[in-house]
């Protein structure tokens, strides 16, 4: 089966090789197991079901939560000349029944299909009326009731179980810690099935945190600075917030569009297809932009506030530099954004025992972005993997300085007792930093012990304090005080002096500065090499146009960038080149060819 699977691989999709579990759990599938598949965007998850359905007699049912996604990845696989359909609100009902058709005569080697619709009777009548060869449930972390991207039809998707007792079922994500695993395999019925789980780095990225000090204008100077004429996609919390950045990116001259729930669809539809087909946009939206883009040349993933969790925040993150490029994940965050998301949890509908999961989630992220160890370590650590300081994020590159900071958290404890464990941040930092305002004197804090003690250290000195000691649990937020500052029952330790506190020590926010990028494993194009790969990145367009798919359905940018390094001057050379198949060399190879050689 190996040989089998290979000669696909090469014949069809145009790699060279298999990369990690991918020929285990093709391997495996094909032989008719189930499986539960995690592995990091851009690491080729989907070889693991499509090579068993071209491999396996039948057609391979994929089922796959937006539109969008099923769309781009039938319009590759039809690239590549494989017989592949999608069934979803889009199409006409003579297009459904033409479908539908060529799926009960044995004409499809894939159907993608949305949960919705594959729960109805019609859909699942058809495919009982079908040979099947496998059944995939891509992006899974969907059945995770508490988890970021809950889809409730995900729920009722234990039903193929019943209906196709016979057929193997591959469940496939990204994101997934030990729980959120454990809810996919028992929600989906996957009793029995091997679970096949990579390492979840994503070594091109480099993640990169600051202190928010007027949000905007940092993400300008990141953008500028680093990315500018490049795709990338800034996430913020509210719709309010993503029309405010969006407008405000354009007046700064960047190219940006907005996407969240509350746009008409039409327009929603459109700024995708815009981001999708062109190179230099930058996408500003709600999380409910993103999931399973299949755009591989997102340069940077931006946050102006902060995730709810750690999976979140990977699964974002993941959408950058899918092709292997060197990419960026970029955050600023503030302590408001913590009070924000505290609040939001304790006014939910949710249940006690799912506010607690949500409020620990985020003590995760808040920990990961206080960290002053390796993110990369912090963030594998989270799913239970190992692993060595990176040195590709901002402490790594730039280690933080830490310092005893016992008597400055015992100071900010002492203050918030005696304030009264009543108010916010701000007022205590005021009146640690004695600060003579109308709150401070009409209420007497202007005459606690504690009042100016902490003069030496500025504003923004003690707002990273306060961050940090609500990182490590010695403070926390009470929401029905709104928002203000309490004592834990770890803080008696720290104010009796029985317990030592280091802290990160706090300094001025650099400015970005432009860094060098190279492809994962290769070495920057020379002058001659690179206007080659800009030749061809304009034949590229033309030839998505003429197409009507988009640009990186034609090829990648590191196939491209391959081309212009190598040079092949003959269509044997050219097979050569990772991601060039018999089908894409046969379409596409004498142009390539010629283009090379003016």
């Amino acid at each position: 089966m190996n040989k089998q699977a290979l000669a696909v691989l090469n014949e069809v999709f145009g790699y060279p090789e298999f990369r990690g579990h991918q020929a285990a759990v093709i391997e495996h599938v094909t032989g008719g197991g189930d499986a539960l598949v995690l592995m990091p965007t851009g690491s080729g998850k989907s070889l693991c079901y499509q090579i068993p359905a071209l491999l396996r007699e039948g057609m391979g049912v994929v089922v796959s939560p937006l539109i969008s996604l099923m769309q781009d990845q039938v319009a590759a696989l039809a690239e590549l000349g494989v017989r592949a359909a999608f069934l979803n609100s889009t199409l006409s009902w003579t297009e459904v029944a033409e479908i539908e058709a060529r799926a009960r005569r044995g004409e499809l080697d894939l159907l993608y299909v949305a949960p919705e619709r594959l729960l109805t009777e019609r859909c699942l009548t058809l495919l009982a009326a079908s040979r099947l060869a496998l059944i995939a449930i891509d992006e899974a972390h969907c059945v995770s009731q508490w988890g970021h991207d809950f889809r409730p039809e995900y729920l009722q998707l234990s039903v193929l179980k019943e209906r196709f007792p016979g057929v193997p079922r591959i469940a496939l994500t990204a994101t997934a810690d030990a729980h959120t695993r454990g809810e996919i395999l028992e929600r989906l019925q996957l009793d029995g099935a091997r679970v096949f789980v990579s390492s979840f780095d994503r070594p091109n990225i480099r993640y990169r945190i600051v202190e928010k000090d007027d949000g905007r204008r940092q993400l300008v100077d990141f953008i500028r600075t680093e990315h500018a004429g490049e795709a990338g996609i800034v996430y913020c919390l509210s719709r309010k917030k993503v029309d405010e950045t969006a407008s405000f990116l354009e007046t700064q001259g960047i190219a940006a569009l907005a996407y969240h729930a509350g746009m008409e669809s039409d327009t929603r539809r459109r700024h995708q297809e815009r981001f999708q087909r062109e190179d230099a946009i930058v996408m500003v939206a709600t999380i409910a932009f993103g999931m399973g883009i299949d755009k591989p040349d997102v340069r940077f993933v931006a946050h102006l506030d902060l995730p709810k969790s750690v999976e979140g925040y990977y699964q974002e993150t993941g959408r950058a530099g899918r092709d292997g490029l060197a990419a960026d994940a970029w955050m600023a965050y503030g302590l408001q954004d913590v009070v924000q998301l505290r609040r939001m949890i304790q006014e939910s509908e949710a249940g006690e025992a799912q506010k607690r999961i949500q409020a620990a989630k985020l003590d995760a992220m808040l920990g990961l972005c206080e960290t002053a160890e390796c993110r990369r370590v912090r963030l594998l650590g989270y799913f239970g993997e190992t692993a060595s300081p990176c040195g590709n994020c901002d402490t790594c590159l730039d280690p933080p300085a830490t310092f005893d900071g016992t008597l400055a958290a015992q100071q900010l404890l002492s203050c918030v007792y005696r304030t009264g464990q009543r108010f916010g941040a701000m007022h205590v930092i005021d009146v640690l930093r004695g600060e003579a305002t109308d709150k401070a004197t009409e209420r007497g804090h202007d005459r606690l012990s504690t009042f100016g003690i902490g003069r030496e250290r500025s504003e923004r000195e003690w707002r990273a304090i306060v961050r940090q000691c609500i990182a490590l649990g010695i403070l926390e937020i009470d929401h029905d005080a709104y928002g203000a500052l309490r004592l834990t029952s770890d803080s008696r330790g720290v104010l009796r002096a029985e317990r030592s506190i280091a802290l990160r020590a706090w300094r001025e926010s650099k400015r970005s500065a432009r860094r060098a990028r190279t492809a994962a494993g290769a070495g920057e194009l020379s002058a001659e090499a690179l206007q080659l790969f800009e030749r061809l990145r304009a034949w590229r367009l033309e030839a998505a146009r003429r197409h009507g798919v988009p640009a990186y359905v034609i090829f990648h940018d590191a196939t491209l960038r391959e081309i212009a390094r190598v040079r092949p001057s003959s269509l044997d050379l050219l097979r050569g080149i990772s991601g060039i198949g018999a089908r894409k060399l046969e379409a596409y190879g004498e142009e390539i060819v010629g283009l090379v050689q003016l």
